[in-house]
């Protein structure tokens, strides 16, 4: 548990430092040049928009002397993080793919951990010049119009000058809206989905890369996602503290109940979303 003296000061580091990451992510994205990519261990993509994310993040975040765990740091030693009460959880660039593809569709993620569990996140989407982020008192909030800046310096004041509360929504869609992953979906996220139709005929299917789909859950604007292939922690800490304050839930596909985090492997089991308005 954190303070809100506490909570005051970090808040506006994770925001801000996703505000920064975005500014250096759009420098390479609209510039037009060629993108050098490798491949990860995991056989994921990486680019110099991911490494200078992480760079960013890394400097800007090293003011609050709290250890942080990456993607672009995932070679930690289990020993080494084990035993941390207090710690970020950040993905620098989520939706490298969709990064590669030009659709725009890709964030920032990060997370504030407590004793292994998400105090508050913060999800910036660059492109969109949309924040999201939630406060451990106040709840789920959503900014439009955040531009990407490389000197972003907002107060905690601040962040709620223009914010709008989530959900934005009153009640569930009518049909409801199915998100699935652009780019990572497979033969049982099908089979999942066919069982959520059968209960609720004529329901939408949205497709949509990152992140920003537990945004879209956090607002209500649509009311369901199934994951059904590799996530890492990183992918989802962030967004689930943002649909928790907006009243909705991720839990594992498999009835385990909520995600943990901070585990020696750190995979994400399969796992659903669900607004705050859908039963």
């Amino acid at each position: 548990m954190i303070t809100s003296e506490q909570k005051e000061y970090l808040l506006p580091k994770a925001c801000n430092a996703a505000i920064r990451a975005g500014a250096a992510i759009l420098d390479i994205y609209e510039s037009g040049a060629e993108v050098d990519v490798d491949i990860k261990s995991d056989h994921s993509p990486i680019t110099q928009a991911d490494r200078d994310a992480h760079k960013v993040i890394r400097e800007y975040l090293g003011q609050t002397r709290i250890p942080l765990l990456s993607e672009e740091g995932r070679e930690m030693l289990y020993a080494e993080r084990k035993d941390w009460d207090l710690f970020w959880m950040v993905d620098p660039l989520d939706g490298t793919v969709e990064f590669l593809k030009g659709n725009g569709e890709f964030t920032v993620n990060i997370a504030l951990m407590t004793d292994n569990v998400p105090a508050f996140g913060v999800i910036y989407v660059p492109y969109r010049r949309r924040l999201y982020f939630s406060d451990c008192d106040r709840g789920a909030f959503r900014s439009c119009e955040i531009a990407a800046d490389h000197n972003a310096e907002y107060g905690y004041y601040d962040l709620f000058a223009e914010a709008q509360q989530l959900p934005v929504t009153a009640k569930a869609n009518d049909p409801i809206k199915i998100a699935v992953s652009r780019s990572h979906r497979n033969d049982e996220t099908i089979r999942h989905i066919e069982k959520i139709i059968h209960a609720h005929p004529g329901a939408e299917i949205i497709e949509q890369g990152s992140s920003y789909k537990l945004c879209l859950i956090a607002e209500g604007t649509i009311d369901y996602y199934p994951r059904t292939t590799d996530t890492y922690e990183w992918d989802t800490a962030a967004g689930e503290a943002i649909i928790a304050k907006a009243g909705g839930s991720i839990e594992a596909i498999d009835g385990s109940g909520r995600l943990r985090y901070n585990k020696q492997q750190l995979h994400n089991p399969h796992f659903a979303c669900r607004s705050k308005w859908f039963a």
